[in-house]
């Protein structure tokens, strides 16, 4: 798609921020603020959002910006704008995280081609009918590598036995954190009006499967947990060559690239960030699994949707007049 002409109005990068919104982030928090500024759009961290216990050093917080940054570049894509980005311009600022800019010429098509994917995209906690084809993985892990980071598909039942035990050791250290419970009680059980965390809609009445954080029964009908579940799903590790703040804003970017092309295929999808979490699982993750390369960010699930599987409702989305920074004051 070829970016119409003359400059790109106010009003289009509002719209890409708004789609920017539906990213995914940990627990829903959302925990990202936006200026619009000269023609150009920031994405700033919200600190005041981070899980203290859930997420200690801020790893969710600027993977989940990351998410939000690509899926703001696959909107404007969408609409014919080319962008530029540049990754922690202030050494100054570490909230700022990045600066994105309309650029002159065409979009990446490929880029263009997940737009469709954000409306449509949701995190299904559900147990899963079969792993992706071949094919399909191939193209996810094109796109993992095309923001620089790689998926490493946890195959046979040895490596996913492994990643399994490193995912409950997770789970078990995460009970008794300090402060771990009460995030998980109170992004669960929102106040009304919030426009975040995650509902009971959006949670199953079942126990967790294999891997999956145990957040508080919901009602979204569910069936039950396949008892071979590598033959219903496949799992793969997200990892950056890297792990500074820069290349887990990439890993973000990277999720969500994959995870909108999971959207196009036809894919359920889920982000497991839990074992990244805590250092110490963090470190079994790193080495746990024969032939994984680099730093690991994140476990994806996925698989196709079971038969009949209803339609998942959208999760709720603050709008976006409650996170837009106002514009920058200019010297007199």
């Amino acid at each position: 798609m070829n970016k119409t002409a003359g400059p790109v109005t106010r009003g289009t990068l509002m719209g890409a921020v708004e789609h920017a919104l539906r990213a995914p982030s940990v627990h829903n928090t959302q925990p990202w603020r936006w200026r619009l500024d000269g023609g150009t759009v920031e994405l700033h961290a919200d600190r005041t959002r981070h899980l203290i216990g859930t997420d200690p050093d801020q790893r969710d917080l600027v993977l989940s910006c990351g998410a939000a940054l690509h899926h703001l570049r696959a909107a404007l894509a969408g609409v014919g704008v080319a962008t530029i980005v540049e990754r922690r311009p202030d050494p100054e600022s570490s909230d700022l995280l990045a600066v994105v800019r309309p650029a002159a010429g065409p979009p990446d098509e490929r880029e263009a081609a997940l737009a469709s994917a954000i409306a449509a995209r949701r995190t299904d906690r559900r147990a899963l009918a079969h792993p992706p084809e071949s094919a399909e993985m191939r193209r996810l892990a094109e796109y993992a590598t095309r923001h620089g980071a790689a998926l490493y598909p946890v195959t046979g039942s040895v490596n996913r036995a492994r990643l399994t035990a490193v995912l409950g050791e997770a789970a078990t250290r995460q009970r008794f954190a300090e402060g771990y419970p009460a995030e998980l009680a109170i992004w669960t059980r929102r106040y009304a009006g919030a426009r975040d965390g995650i509902p009971a809609d959006l949670r199953t009445h079942a126990a967790a499967a294999h891997g999956l954080r145990a957040f508080p029964p919901g009602r979204l009908p569910a069936p039950p947990p396949p008892r071979s579940p590598e033959e219903r799903d496949a799992l793969v590790i997200l990892t950056t060559p890297a792990d500074d703040t820069e290349n887990q804003l990439r890993a973000g970017e990277a999720t969500s690239a994959v995870l909108l092309a999971a959207t196009n295929l036809g894919l359920s999808s889920t982000p497991l960030s839990q074992a990244v979490e805590i250092e110490r699982t963090r470190q079994q993750l790193a080495h746990a699994l024969p032939g994984l390369r680099g730093c690991p960010q994140l476990v994806i699930r996925l698989g196709h949707p079971a038969a009949g599987a209803a339609a998942l409702p959208a999760t709720p989305r603050r709008p976006l007049s409650w996170v837009l920074l106002p514009p920058r004051e200019r010297a007199r």
